[in-house]
């Protein structure tokens, strides 16, 4: 089992899952979160639960970071008890959504301990984590994907290899992002226009599926939004991080970006409202302040 054996650094929706189906896979998993019950939970399902990063380095050879931002990936490598210092020899594929100069400056520090690094942002959300099907936007050395095929191959339906280079694989991701976070607001403005023209909520979903306005996003964000359900799958947070990193990196290259511009701030408006811990769908609920609209599940 030498070769088969992996860990994953944090154990929520995204990293829980990818645990998991690890695991199903017949790999070795050992994992870690701050949370003591999702340590836990993965032990339960026949991983090893790990008190500190560093003690991944006892039972992987490999580990995958799935946490929110950089500052947390540095006090999993960096900080207490942190898994750089005793994982000399192994190989960080990291998988948070972080900006590509950050994740190229990553590189030369790890490799001074002997740590071997792939730029490996994921997207498909808990769903796909847990069947292994997730969408991987890999960069870094040829041999180094290698080492980390098997792994790959049971954690992602699509592995797209963007380069060589460190950094590569984190612009992708941010495309996506870009993507991801103007499709939410777009579809969020759109249902708010619907409800303020006296439309049937429900009805506007069947038509605009159907429709050449659909978009994934428009598909999966908008039944939270006709079920008031608005518990966090991804929450409005996120995409203030991941849009912020976006346009930061637009500034940087003094490229324009006005559309994901826009979104950024319509997120912020939403959490500045009270809604940053919400389900990313909660966006429209800036326009039921400016409008004074009705969403479904709410009186008339």
């Amino acid at each position: 089992m030498a070769g088969r054996r992996v860990g994953v650094a944090g154990l929520g929706a995204m990293g829980m899952g990818t645990a998991l189906a690890l695991v199903d896979a017949g790999f070795t998993v050992a994992g870690y979160d701050l949370d003591p019950a999702k340590r836990d939970a993965l032990a339960a399902a026949g991983g090893i639960a790990c008190a500190s990063p560093a003690e991944l380095a006892e039972h992987a050879d490999r580990v995958i970071t799935l946490v929110v931002n950089a500052a947390q990936v540095e006090q999993l490598l960096f900080g207490a008890a942190g898994l750089a210092a005793e994982f000399g020899g192994g190989l960080l594929l990291q998988s948070a959504t972080v900006a590509p100069a950050w994740v190229q400056a990553l590189e030369p520090r790890l490799a001074g301990l002997g740590i071997a690094l792939l730029d490996a942002p994921v997207s498909g959300g808990p769903v796909k984590a847990r069947a292994g099907e997730l969408s991987i936007m890999l960069s870094g050395a040829p041999a180094l994907r290698e080492r980390a095929a098997d792994v790959l191959d049971a954690a992602a339906a699509h592995l797209f290899v963007m380069g060589d280079a460190v950094g590569q694989g984190s612009s992708m991701k941010l495309v996506n992002q870009l993507l991801a976070g103007v499709h939410i607001a777009a579809a969020a403005e759109a249902m708010a226009f619907a409800l303020k023209s006296g439309l049937d909520a429900r009805a506007t979903y069947q038509v605009i599926t159907a429709a050449a306005g659909n978009s994934w996003m428009f598909e999966n964000r908008v039944p939270h939004i006709l079920d008031a359900d608005y518990s966090p799958r991804s929450a409005v947070e996120i995409f203030i991080k991941d849009l912020g990193l976006v346009t930061d990196s637009a500034r940087a290259q003094t490229f324009p970006l006005p559309l994901a511009n826009v979104a950024h701030q319509l997120f912020t408006m939403a959490a500045s409202a009270g809604h940053g811990r919400e389900d990313d769908a909660a966006v429209i609920k800036v326009w039921q302040r400016l409008s004074d609209i009705s969403l479904p599940g709410e009186p008339e």
